[in-house]
């Protein structure tokens, strides 16, 4: 790109005017100086010559590296384009602009200079009442200037001084101005006790004609929870009423502005979208925002990265991944270099977005291959404990609703239990000797702890898990556990039994059991009991309602090895 490239609305400017204009490159400023004199009635004349704003963007070297025609938002450098240096730090880059009109800066330039981080916005005010003459031609004047920065307040994101001289202007001490700002944004910055490990994160959701309040409220504190589980903190929810997803940036354009402004405000390294987007969508928003930007499905895979303990685990996971970034390859753009660690770059495996299309494909392939040997593998070893005439139960349900506790509880196993969403992802088979109160003989079960579903389940997640999910199928019953003390128990059960519709083979009976009963209300209970009279309940955690849920569980088996 040649350094005097010159930005904005060229429209019906001629030859000796653009001339003009590069010649500001040329330009230098004393390194502590706002502008001076010289260099801002230099940028009046030719703002008036061609009756349009004209910005020169300055580094703190006092070199010109942006010349535009236009007012600060059309001339403005592109977010991706600019150093980043987090919320305690300025760009080191200051915007002195003219403006026909004697009034202060509208909020569209100071929106502009808080999306660039700007060190400061130096606005020149044009006389109007007439134009000194030079050889023939009209020549404008500054008649007053503004001068606007950033300030590290939470009650407003800059300030405006009144209209002062070009003179008193030009003897204010520039370095002494920003190394001020920018202490004072340090210490705001610390005191925040912000963990440089963390990601800083944004979340963005879009309400649409197809959800009610309730239910969007419920996906957005899941959306936080999986945020929070793979290790980012979230900084601030943003939300959008939509009748549909705009097809370029999801939300429309004011709100992808006010995301961007946020982003810079609060320092945030990510945004977090509730849906899945497009290459396209993800390029557009990361154009204009200037931070990178994932869809909940990257962050339920940066999950699973991190949670796959087996080499089983860790093969689904980069599958899963591979199969999610293949048709994402085209069109992504800036996103391609994204690898910088933190949510939606980590994995096993070849997960460099770098790779070409076909040794991805290769890939997958052999990866394929591996889950059908794994596949095979546990095929034969339920065909060994069918043989032996074991019945197996599943433990299925909503991710985090106590599956592991149970397993635990029930077999004095010892797998790992945390409250966070997908806490452990390998499935587990533990066996368990129950004994049957009505014939007095113990009955061997196999209990298998599943991956936790989820609201919309990724389907690049159900292919690749599906030896996982097969255990699901194979199993000669269910246990369906619903964490009761959950707000959206009711929408929890639903979206379990739509995903175990979909599987290829038709699950046995299950046994609906609800979790967590010493954290609710005696309100939520009984609507529970009147809802589901054949349901168990139980605490898996307190052991409530364990020596029930065996008896139970004996007549779910018998059942079932009887059909």
């Amino acid at each position: 790109m040649p350094i005097e490239t010159i930005y904005g609305n060229l429209q019906g400017l001629k030859t000796s005017q653009l001339k003009q204009l590069q010649r500001i490159y040329h330009q230098r400023l004393p390194g502590d100086r706002l502008t001076t004199p010289e260099f801002a009635q230099r940028l009046a004349a030719i703002s008036s010559e061609i009756e349009q704003p004209v910005s020169a963007y300055v580094n703190r070297r006092g070199q010109v590296i942006r010349v535009g025609v236009g007012t600060v938002r059309q001339t403005q450098i592109p977010p991706l384009e600019l150093p980043r240096y987090g919320a305690e730090r300025l760009s080191g880059i200051r915007c002195i602009t003219t403006q026909l009109k004697a009034e202060p800066p509208a909020d569209s330039a100071l929106t502009a200079m808080a999306l660039q981080r700007l060190d400061a916005l130096i606005m020149l005010t044009i006389s109007s009442g007439g134009f000194q003459r030079r050889g023939g031609g009209a020549t404008g004047y500054v008649q007053s200037a503004y001068l606007a920065h950033l300030v590290p307040h939470p009650e407003a994101n800059w300030t405006v001084s009144p209209p002062v001289s070009l003179e008193s202007l030009s003897q204010q001490d520039f370095l002494d101005l920003v190394e001020g700002l920018e202490e004072e944004f340090r210490r705001e910055y610390v005191a925040r006790q912000v963990s440089p490990s963390q990601d800083r994160v944004l979340l963005v959701g879009l309400l649409t004609e197809k959800q009610s309040l309730h239910q969007f409220n419920n996906l957005m504190m899941e959306l936080g929870r999986l945020v929070e589980t793979a290790g980012g903190d979230v900084l601030q929810v943003i939300h959008q009423k939509r009748s549909r997803p705009h097809p370029q940036t999801v939300v429309g354009e004011g709100k992808t502005e006010e995301i961007a402004l946020i982003a810079q405000t609060l320092g945030a390294n990510l945004v977090v979208f509730d849906r899945d987007l497009s290459p396209v969508q993800v390029r557009n928003l990361e154009q204009r925002i200037g931070v990178r930007v994932v869809d909940r499905t990257e962050v339920i895979l940066d999950i699973f990265a991190q949670r796959a303990q087996s080499g089983a685990g860790k093969l689904q996971v980069e599958l899963a991944q591979l199969e999610y970034m293949m048709p994402r390859l085209a069109g992504r753009g800036q996103a391609m270099s994204r690898l910088g660690g933190g949510i939606g770059t980590r994995g096993p495996g070849e997960t460099k977005l770098e790779v070409e299309r076909r040794a991805i494909q290769k890939r997958i392939a052999r990866l394929q291959q591996e889950v059908n040997q794994l596949q095979a593998h546990r095929s034969r070893l339920r065909q060994r404990r069918q043989h032996h005439d074991v019945p197996t139960v599943a433990l299925v349900g909503y991710t985090n609703a106590g599956k592991s506790t149970l397993l635990n509880a029930l077999t004095n196993a010892e797998v790992y239990t945390a409250d966070q969403l997908f806490a452990t992802l390998d499935p587990t088979s533990r066996r368990v000797a129950i004994a049957d109160m009505d014939s007095l003989e113990s009955i061997q079960i196999v209990l298998t702890d599943t991956v936790g579903f989820i609201h919309e389940l990724p389907a690049s997640l159900m292919d690749a898990f599906r030896a996982t999910l097969e255990e699901v199928t194979e199993a000669d019953a269910l246990i369906h556990l619903v964490d009761l003390s959950h707000p959206a128990w009711q929408s929890h059960i639903r979206s379990v039994m739509a995903i175990l519709s979909e599987m290829p083979v038709t699950p046995g009976p299950i046994l609906l059991v609800f979790n967590k009963i010493d954290q609710v209300n005696g309100d939520t209970l009984a609507l529970a009991q009147s809802e589901y009279p054949t349901a168990a309940f139980i605490s898996a955690g307190d052991r409530l309602g364990l020596e029930t849920l065996r008896q139970r569980l004996v007549q779910l088996v018998q059942y079932a090895t009887a059909q």
